[in-house]
């Protein structure tokens, strides 16, 4: 066995710390490994503390040492026999930078029920419908069966009129598939089915059935233990908004956005009728917190829409205090509650920061993921918005990925960090693996792997899709979930090890790969094959089998 260290509780003796506490910290290493020590960061300076053997167990020696919290992140690594190191990436026998050093944090923790979380994406206007209303004049009426564009002038248009009180009907299905916490795209009025162009932020869109309708389901949510997310977007709003239009008139929101003297301004990626937020504006900070507050009565936390590109204009980089003013107002509001980032691409330099608690997690699970489980005859046009495709990979290379991004943030924004197969913005699933049985493998490695699974709503049915547009799909409500889906989940639920567990990579080549969860009390060994193969060697005699399909395993260790 490699030495090991992750900052899972049977490592870390405490992985909340306050600044000024001592946190133990334990070394899993062979009985060669003869001496070691901590390199912890204090104040800038590398100081170096003898780890002590503690204990021997099955031929492996545990050592341990302090960590003092001196600060608010505080970095450290493992020295072995004085020549390798010990980080977040592996062992080395080469000097390496500070970058991929364990990290104790002393911010405030996530609440304590967010990485238990099982997280179920819902776009409603395509989710379930409870009556029909009056349709706005830019709108393009579409019945439940009628195609989705995908593309094209008509695609933000296209309305079939699914609302909150469709959502509350149908949560005996979220509760059978096992899923918690419901996280919902925006509510706010708009001009587009999609809503991140708001027209308002201090009320619920009457074609979602208006803020009673919000009331109505947070309420019957919570009686049943589950929780309600919703959608912020501190970019930009719609050029209709109010504040946007008393801007365009030289009122006093002006200072609101980017707005210059002949009336141009900056919008998202260039889109006109996407405004930009100038968090500058001490005006629009108030503002905001007012509105990430307001809601709390009925939400239980907020997913940050953009958040990588909020209060980011060429010289200006105010992200992260955006996402520490944001958090500490909703959090002194709420403390139960959590506020989470989008980031499609590398999230890593904005986490750790007293700010986000955690982010979508594209670049170190969906991308490697993607890439080891695409099907043969997958043609995409881009790959999460890299051109040329999905390229194919070896599972050795997913692993590279998730290791390398994965290990850029502290243990605790990894594992409250959201791990995705797909999204509103992306490609279905089913249309990247093209195979049930590797849909099926990739959604056991979203139930087994570190992070807060967070399932699109049609996933469990199969639904296909190339592009986000096109992957809005209606419910297909007269279709059976794909079982797995249920089993997997449950699977979860079940063992504590898949949600607050270690993780020990065991192997990673082509076709398969296997790694380990474990708790003081428990530890589960999984396989993941892309392609069918003879049973592993890695299985001891007296494992018990708790998960098995043709390309996915879960073993009990005794």
């Amino acid at each position: 066995m490699k030495p090991h260290h992750d900052g899972s509780p049977l490592y870390v003796s405490d992985p909340a710390p306050g600044l000024g506490d001592t946190v133990t910290v334990f070394l899993r290493a062979p009985a060669s490994v003869r001496t070691v020590h901590l390199r912890a960061v204090s104040d800038g300076e590398p100081e170096f503390a003898a780890a002590v053997l503690d204990r021997t167990t099955g031929g492996e020696n545990w050592w341990r040492a302090p960590v003092p919290v001196h600060n608010p992140v505080t970095r450290y690594r493992w020295l072995l026999d004085g020549a390798r190191w010990l980080n977040a990436l592996g062992t080395a026998e080469h000097d390496v930078p500070d970058a991929y050093d364990f990290r104790l944090v002393a911010y405030d923790p996530p609440p304590a029920w967010a990485a238990d979380a099982v997280v179920y994406q819902i776009f409603p206007d395509r989710f379930a419908r409870s009556f029909d209303r009056p349709l706005p004049e830019w709108a393009v009426p579409c019945d439940w069966d009628t195609p989705v564009c995908g593309r094209g002038p008509q695609t933000p248009r296209q309305v079939y009129g699914g609302d909150l009180d469709g959502i509350r009907a149908r949560l005996d299905h979220l509760q059978r598939l096992g899923v918690d916490t419901v996280y919902l795209t925006p509510v706010f009025p708009a001009r587009s089915n999609h809503r991140y162009d708001a027209t308002a932020f201090d009320t619920v869109d009457p074609l979602l059935g208006g803020e009673a309708a919000l009331h109505r389901l947070a309420d019957t949510l919570h009686a049943r233990g589950m929780r309600l997310l919703g959608d912020l977007t501190t970019n930009h709003c719609g050029v209709a908004h109010p504040w946007f239009q008393a801007a365009l008139a030289g009122g006093p929101e002006r200072e609101l956005f980017y707005v210059d003297a002949d009336g141009g301004y900056e919008s998202w990626r260039g889109v006109p009728s996407l405004p930009k937020f100038n968090w500058g504006s001490a005006e629009l900070r108030r503002r905001f917190t007012d509105i990430a507050v307001r809601w709390l009565d009925v939400l239980d936390g907020w997913r940050i829409d953009v958040a990588n590109m909020t209060g980011r204009l060429g010289a200006e980089d105010r992200t992260h205090e955006v996402a520490a003013l944001l958090r500490a107002a909703v959090v002194r509001a709420r403390p139960d509650a959590v506020v989470l980032a989008e980031h499609f691409h590398d999230f890593t330099g904005d986490l750790d920061s007293d700010g986000w608690h955690g982010s979508m997690n594209y670049a170190g699970f969906t991308r490697p993921l993607w890439s080891w489980l695409r099907g043969p005859d997958l043609d995409l046009a881009d790959f999460l918005g890299a051109p040329g495709g999905v390229p194919s990979r070896g599972a050795a290379a997913a692993v590279a990925t998730m290791r390398a991004v994965n290990g850029l943030v502290s243990w605790r924004a990894y594992t409250h960090s959201w791990n995705l197969l797909g999204s509103h913005d992306t490609a279905r699933i089913a249309t990247v693996t093209g195979d049930p049985a590797r849909h099926e493998v990739a959604v056991g490695l979203l139930m087994t792997l570190p992070g807060v699974p967070m399932i699109f709503a049609g996933d469990e049915f199969g639904l296909t899709g190339e592009t986000g547009e096109a992957s809005r799909t209606p419910m297909p409500w007269d279709r059976p979930v794909l079982p797995f889906y249920r089993d997997l989940i449950a699977l979860r639920r079940a063992h504590p090890a898949l949600r607050s567990g270690g993780l020990r990579w065991v192997r990673a080549g082509d076709d398969g790969l296997a790694f380990l969860r474990e708790t003081a009390d428990e530890a589960l060994l999984v396989l993941a094959r892309r392609a069918p193969g003879p049973p592993s060697a890695l299985v001891p005699a007296d494992a018990a089998l708790v998960y098995g399909s043709d390309l996915f395993e879960v073993w009990t260790l005794p």
